[in-house]
């Protein structure tokens, strides 16, 4: 049996304890030979080049790349080293030990950004309440720079804690997010102020931490958001637009579907009421100290 034979045996994730569970496609414990012979392959030259940074560069973090890429090696390793590099230029690991967000609580009255329990397949849940938004107020109490170096720390956190935590809850790998972005009252004037935050959030995700959407729900899209879309889609390749969901106001009975009603925060349908409010309790697996207002952690 010749070395890439062999290399298409590719094992199980450890710590596996959900008897229904299989990888998805182009995951751990689901690789063709050439997606396997593509891991070994980046691994081995990132070893060799010595860039392979062991506590981060496991097998499902290179996956993530190489799917970005369509298993295209030279294309994967310069996105990867392109997000290595950026690390350094932003100091990440400086943001993660010692960043500290202090207007958070000032912050969540004019733009609320969190992470809230988990969906049905143990995806952590991110809300986003776009229309509420409030840019002056915003920027009068803190700056783009440092929404930017919270977002950083949230992303690293959701790799770190938040999908070990999902992980071990649901008893298989958990390596994406469930996103509601909500538009209800949203302002185009509001929007246009922003414009230049929101663009480079986007490209930290898409860029600096590929592969980490699963679903992406848009709720109270406003009238006309169609036509919109209509313009962006094609922009965005087929997996991408698979995964996003645009729905109206009559969101609830969808949400519900993928969302346990005791997950869901009872002002988007559900029945959580978190104590101080669901949006800065971090309610969640990964911080099983924190209690909600219905008993649920």
């Amino acid at each position: 049996m010749s070395t890439l034979e062999q290399a298409s045996a590719s094992p199980m994730p450890d710590g596996i304890t959900d008897p229904n569970f299989r990888p998805l496609p182009g995951r751990v414990g689901n690789l063709t030979v050439p997606q396997q012979h593509a891991l070994q392959t980046l691994k081995n030259q990132l070893h060799d080049e010595g860039h392979f940074v062991e506590e981060r560069m496991d097998d499902p973090m290179l996956l993530r790349y190489l799917r970005a890429r369509k298993f295209d090696i030279p294309k994967a390793k310069a996105m990867l080293l392109a997000a290595e590099q950026w690390r350094q230029d932003m100091k990440v690991d400086d943001i993660v030990r010692n960043f500290d967000f202090t207007e958070k609580e000032q912050v969540d009255q004019y733009y609320p950004q969190y992470y809230h329990k988990m969906d049905k397949d143990g995806r952590p849940v991110y809300i986003e309440r776009l229309g509420k938004l409030n840019v002056p107020a915003l920027y009068g109490i803190t700056t783009k720079e440092r929404l930017l170096q919270r977002l950083i720390l949230e992303y690293e956190k959701f790799l770190t804690d938040r999908l070990p935590a999902c992980s071990a809850a649901v008893g298989h790998p958990v390596e994406t997010v469930c996103t509601i972005l909500d538009l209800k009252g949203v302002s185009l004037s509001s929007f246009y102020q922003v414009r230049d935050y929101v663009n480079e959030a986007s490209k930290i995700g898409q860029d600096r931490y590929p592969e980490c959407m699963g679903k992406f729900y848009i709720i109270n899209a406003p009238w006309g958001f169609s036509a919109v879309w209509s313009l962006i889609k094609p922009w965005l390749d087929e997996v991408t637009v698979s995964k996003i969901e645009i729905l109206g106001s009559s969101y609830q009975q969808k949400l519900l579907q993928d969302i346990r009603a005791e997950d869901l925060p009872a002002d988007l349908g559900g029945k959580c009421k978190c104590a101080g409010g669901c949006s800065l309790s971090d309610a969640g697996p990964w911080n099983p100290d924190e209690k909600t207002g219905n008993g649920v952690a």
